[in-house]
């Protein structure tokens, strides 16, 4: 089964809410009407309802039972008013102004138990949709930034006839420090073994393999892997961690075999984490386009309830299938 199929089946077992900010792209009704029509979740639109249902009309798809709310006269104004105010440590007056913002709604709307997730993104930067999850949802327990990952779906990989790799950072932070970078390590460690469901094996990646080579770009991956053994050790994680390692030594057997023997990861790796936005966004778009693969993301993580960022230039499709991975996303909060 595709793996976005998998997403799908697992999302239709526990429908959960799931809300789109930017109810005034036409988009938007498509895609929320899909995903009711999928079953994969139960959408929730911001936007004038007026607006989304004349949207919905010139695209020939129906809202009909499908929340609309209009922050400016959600009876959820005040609540959600007085929390962030309290939160932010600033005025109402200011608050108020700034709940009604779309995005921070969306967004307190999860933090709030309103929704379970949030996928936006389509009308703003990716800047918009991580500052408004930060400053209402916030940080999962131990981290302290926001990264994202892919999942790289590579057809006839070796002997494997669909393998999937999990690549990070390739769309947030330009240039980790080494406890951002040991946070997505162990962030992505933990998507790979709950949400995506392989056993990850984590390889923290440079240009030097084991030593062989000397610069401060390697002594940031060494103080990176550091880090990140022991978050590993403390949170009692159980994971395979090892670097520093060229992407040949990492996913290609017989080199890690040469390049780093007895390692448990080298060869092995199915989680890469790249030492900055430059290596990742390259190779993941490069494997994409070169290998035929399959990227899903990128997915946003670290912070403590699902928030999901999307292209300017996403299709509904694509809205339909992060909306899926997003209930999945949310359904591991629930359970935890």
């Amino acid at each position: 089964m595709d793996i976005v199929q998998r997403f799908y089946e697992k999302a239709r077992k526990n429908p959960l809410k799931i809300v789109f900010p930017e109810g005034n792209d036409e988009r938007i009704p498509q895609a929320a009407a899909k995903v009711k029509q999928e079953g994969v979740a139960i959408p929730v639109i911001i936007g004038n309802p007026e607006e989304v249902k004349n949207l919905a009309k010139a695209k020939g798809v129906s809202v009909d039972g499908i929340e609309i709310i209009d922050p400016s006269t959600s009876p959820k104004l005040e609540i959600y008013t007085k929390e962030y105010a309290t939160s932010r440590n600033m005025k109402e007056a200011v608050a108020k102004k700034l709940v009604k913002d779309i995005y921070i709604f969306g967004a307190m709307m999860v933090k709030m138990g309103d929704a379970d997730g949030m996928v936006g993104g389509v009308n703003c930067p990716t800047a918009k949709m991580i500052s408004a999850a930060s400053l209402t949802v916030g940080y999962e327990a131990g981290m302290s930034t926001a990264s994202s990952f892919f999942i790289m779906v590579i057809p006839e990989y070796l002997d494997e006839k669909d393998k999937v790799l999990i690549y990070d950072d390739c769309a947030v932070i330009p240039n980790p420090n080494p406890q951002q970078l040991a946070e997505i390590g162990i962030a992505s460690g933990i998507n790979a073994k709950n949400f995506v469901g392989i056993e990850p094996k984590i390889a923290f990646l440079s240009f030097s393999t084991k030593g062989s080579a000397s610069h401060p770009d390697v002594d940031k991956v060494l103080k990176a892997i550091e880090i990140a053994k022991k978050i590993n050790d403390e949170k009692k994680l159980g994971f395979e961690i090892d670097g520093e390692m060229q992407s040949d030594a990492a996913i290609v057997p017989k080199v890690g075999e040469k390049k780093a023997p007895g390692s448990k990861v080298a060869g092995k790796a199915n989680v890469l984490i790249f030492p900055d936005l430059d290596a990742g966004n390259i190779c993941y778009k490069l494997t994409e386009r070169l290998a035929k693969a399959k990227a899903l993301g990128p997915i946003l993580q670290g912070f403590a309830k699902p928030v999901n960022d999307m292209s300017r230039g996403a299709s509904v499709q694509d809205l339909v299938d992060v909306a899926a991975i997003t209930c999945v996303q949310a359904q591991g909060a629930v359970r935890a």
